[in-house]
């Protein structure tokens, strides 16, 4: 299986390659030459672990880890790192079923991708015979940060630089960033917003003199972002598991199609279960529920892809986001796997902010349904379920479930659907207990934790517990401009 660029059909790599350099040349993306199909059958599939079923998934991308290694990485990667031994339970409530992908160290969906990514970067970097220390750049709009800094505290031969909006994310998000323990760990507030740390970050990446004064002091950058084909081929995992395990609880029938429901900003989550789908799983319809940054429901209802716009700040900080990275992995599926389009329409996103698929390729987004949820029908659909059921979810699922309720009542699709839960409540507990009822809004974040936990019936998550008072150990805040020189300052280059 090889990789290529997005934007350069001469640029193939094998995956460990892929997995090294994250991002492409010419800043393009790397995506398989086809989806492999899933040679599982669904009687195998409902009796799979969660590392069974990651290994029957990635074995099928990563065709050149060797079946040792790609199982090591998994152990090493899905342990007791995680608060359950399902790794990603789902959870019925109402007549949906909540895929729970926050079990892990940072209590985040983000832990079940960079949980794997540091094990198999290294292993890739003995595979291709790198000398080099490895530096993760990373762009956060609050949940990777944190995910790729535990996954790679210490890690020999890695360090880890990792830049997010100083007032775009939610305290306990910022809390676990700048109290992240580590040797080889860099956190750094940027005066602006997750787009333009993004776009700074790739910019250091496609730096060709930056390169080579990287190569001189015996570095090179790599990426822990969903533009890494290592984050997004774990992600699929997750998918073809809650699958299995819906067949096997007998919710539905072996071939019964399900329905996805993802909230997203960036895109990665969503094109996962894209992938699924491509590989074979029944999935109907790929349910896209973006928060009051609508550019992506813009784009699906339109054709149009327009970031000129308000960037507004919400209560699902993960999901604020406007230049939406990973759709370019679907715009140049869409485009028949042709780089020179999709170059094209990437250089009119650069250049005017915006570009226009043509009616045949949105004829192929069919798959696809975009909506969007207001702040108050996010904050609405937490106290709602709440009240059904006693079941507590963070605004980022609510999105989710508020855009599912649109969809439902558009359309009358009944189909069995699943939900991804992309982050636990306790990481956004103002915005959930004010939901909730408002007189919780007057207390302090932590006893708020205290209070969601005697509300919900559940027990403080240990990445809480370990953050209450813990030292404040990265105080770097920096301009935008400032980005580059703040990495060289770090690396004493």
């Amino acid at each position: 299986m090889l990789y290529v660029s997005t934007r350069n059909a001469e640029e193939k790599v094998s995956a460990s390659q892929a997995i090294l350099k994250g991002l492409a040349g010419q800043g393009g993306l790397f995506v398989p030459e086809q989806i492999p199909k899933l040679d599982c059958s669904a009687e195998q599939l409902m009796n799979l672990t969660y590392q069974e079923t990651a290994y029957e998934v990635m074995k099928l991308f990563l065709t050149d880890f060797t079946e040792e290694e790609l199982k090591k990485c998994i152990q090493s990667a899905y342990d007791e790192k995680f608060d359950t031994e399902e790794i990603a339970p789902l959870v019925k409530s109402e007549d949906v079923h909540f895929l729970e992908l926050f079990h892990g160290a940072t209590i985040a969906f983000k832990d079940m991708a960079l949980s794997i990514l540091p094990h198999l970067l290294i292993t890739s970097a003995r595979k291709n015979h790198v000398k080099n220390d490895i530096v993760i750049l990373t762009a956060t709009s609050g949940d990777t940060g944190k995910a790729a800094l535990a996954g790679f505290a210490d890690v020999e031969g890695t360090k880890i630089i990792v830049f997010y909006p100083k007032d775009g994310v939610s305290p306990i998000q910022e809390k676990q960033m700048v109290t992240q323990k580590g040797d080889n760990t860099f956190v750094v507030g940027i005066n602006g917003n997750f787009d333009q740390a993004q776009t700074g970050v790739k910019q250091m990446f496609s730096d060709e003199r930056l390169a080579q004064e990287m190569e001189a002091a015996g570095y090179q950058f790599s990426s822990a972002n969903s533009i890494n084909i290592g984050r997004l081929v774990p992600q699929i995992v997750y998918y073809v598991y809650a699958y299995g395990r819906m067949l096997k609880s007998g919710e539905i029938a072996k071939g019964e199609k399900i329905n996805v429901v993802v909230p997203t900003g960036n895109f990665g989550n969503i094109l996962a279960a894209f992938y699924a789908k491509n590989m074979g799983l029944p999935i109907g319809k790929l349910i896209c529920a973006s928060n009051e940054n609508k550019v992506l429901y813009d784009f699906f209802a339109t054709g149009t892809y327009d970031r000129n716009r308000e960037f507004i700040l919400t209560s699902s900080p993960s999901m604020d986001i406007l230049i939406s990275s990973n759709l370019e992995r679907l715009i140049y599926r869409i485009a028949g796997d042709d780089a020179k389009k999709n170059q094209s329409l990437m250089k009119a996103l650069q250049e005017e902010g915006k570009y226009e698929i043509t009616p045949e390729m949105r004829e192929e987004l069919a798959e696809f349904y975009g909506n969007y949820a207001s702040e108050a029908e996010t904050a609405e659909v937490i106290k709602e379920i709440y009240g059904q059921d006693g079941y507590v979810i963070d605004t980022h699922t609510a999105v989710a479930a508020a855009v599912y309720r649109k969809y439902r009542k558009e359309t009358g699709d009944t189909a069995k659907t699943v939900i991804a839960s992309t982050a636990s409540p306790f990481k956004f507990t103002r915005s959930v207990m004010t939901a909730i009822d408002e007189k919780y809004d007057s207390q302090p974040d932590f006893q708020l934790v205290d209070e969601l936990s005697a509300l919900s019936g559940v027990k403080v998550p240990r990445a809480i517990e370990e953050i209450r008072t813990a030292p404040v150990r990265h105080e770097t805040v920096c301009e935008v401009e400032e980005m580059q020189s703040v990495v060289k300052k770090f690396l004493k280059m």
